[in-house]
């Protein structure tokens, strides 16, 4: 998830060097969210582990 934060900010940046105003703020907005939901999810599984004392099953890649 941190590389589509990352990915929308680095196309937010080039889209305002660009001109493209609209699309950077856009582009912006969606790596806000991301951001938001990142750390949402982060704060939920650090609590999930801190109560029951076990890590969670991590999906395989």
């Amino acid at each position: 998830m941190l590389n589509w934060i990352i990915t929308f900010f680095v196309l937010a940046i080039i889209a305002a060097f660009l001109g493209f105003g609209g699309l950077a703020g856009t582009f912006a907005q969606v790596a806000q969210f991301l951001t938001g939901l990142f750390l949402i999810l982060f704060l939920a599984g650090l609590l999930f582990s801190l109560i029951t004392g076990r890590r969670s099953n991590l999906p395989p890649l």
